[in-house]
């Protein structure tokens, strides 16, 4: 497998890889850092076995987010599903500046301020480890009910994740989010897993966007996954409302964000983030 990606690479990219060096982090594929003879570096991922085309999927939520022209993503290089891999633009990390924060807010906040054609994906592709599906829907509550909770939840119900009524706790919230507040905002592209660790900084102090479930959704959803694991100042936060102002009661609504994440994270893990999730959804019960 591993002669087969890198013989992909190099035929895409026309140069002998060099070296490889394996990168820690994530719980789903494998990372290098790929020296070539000319002297280039690339960021390379490969899978033993990923979900159907998750990684051209990936591309093109990295050239979404790309080509806004308002948030840093790394250029993608080559991409194949078979065999599973993805090259990119290698970015020499660094440490966050004072400014780090805010810059990216307003960054992000132009990004969130694109028109996106749909709620869910143009392409219909499933997204991230659980394949969450993203089928075009005109509303944001059709959206998170039918592509997001109710999916989950029944993956949940299937590998006895969560406890029954916890699913059926679930399933009532999915019934009612209109009844929350902003379930009128309009379609934005989303990252769609803006934890701090897919935010990476560069030596210049700059922030760059990595790994997206990138489709079209609630903007409050990215805001919400920001505060899911810390890692984003308050600056972040207050630069983001004065480019794009939030609707009021936002801080409100991030739990009911959250309880995406919160299940996948509960079907993947259990433990803590079983209670995460019940705690979640008692403030919409």
């Amino acid at each position: 497998m591993t002669k087969t990606w890198q013989a992909f690479v190099e035929a895409k990219t026309n140069e002998t890889i060099v070296s490889l060096s394996s990168i820690g982090g994530g719980d789903f594929a494998q990372s290098f850092q790929a020296q070539f003879e000319s002297g280039q570096t690339l960021f390379v991922k490969t899978h033993q076995n990923p979900p159907p085309y998750f990684f051209t999927t990936e591309a093109a939520g990295l050239e979404w987010l790309r080509s806004t022209g308002h948030v840093n993503v790394p250029a993608v290089v080559c991409v194949s599903d078979y065999p599973p891999c993805l090259a990119m633009e290698w970015v020499d990390l660094g440490y966050e500046k004072s400014d780090t924060d805010a810059k990216f807010g307003r960054q992000l906040a132009r990004m969130h301020q694109a028109p996106f054609d749909c709620f869910g994906r143009p392409d219909g592709r499933t997204t991230g480890s659980q394949a969450v599906p993203n089928e075009v829907c005109t509303t944001w509550g059709d959206f998170y009910a039918t592509q997001r909770l109710l999916p989950l939840a029944k993956l949940a119900h299937d590998k006895k994740a969560l406890a029954v009524n916890v699913i059926e706790q679930i399933e009532s919230v999915a019934n009612r989010l209109d009844e929350f507040g902003a379930s009128d905002e309009t379609a934005c592209l989303l990252h769609g897993d803006l934890w701090a660790g897919n935010r990476i900084v560069d030596a210049n102090g700059d922030s760059w966007l990595i790994d997206p479930a990138a489709h079209g959704g609630h903007r409050e959803f990215d805001l919400a996954m920001m505060q899911l694991f810390g890692g984003y100042g308050r600056t972040c936060f207050s630069a983001y409302d004065e480019v794009f102002p939030i609707e009021p009661g936002w801080q409100d609504r991030v739990a009911l964000h959250q309880l995406a994440p919160l299940i996948v994270h509960a079907i993947k893990f259990g433990g803590s983030y079983r209670a995460a999730t019940t705690q979640a959804l008692a403030k919409y019960s």
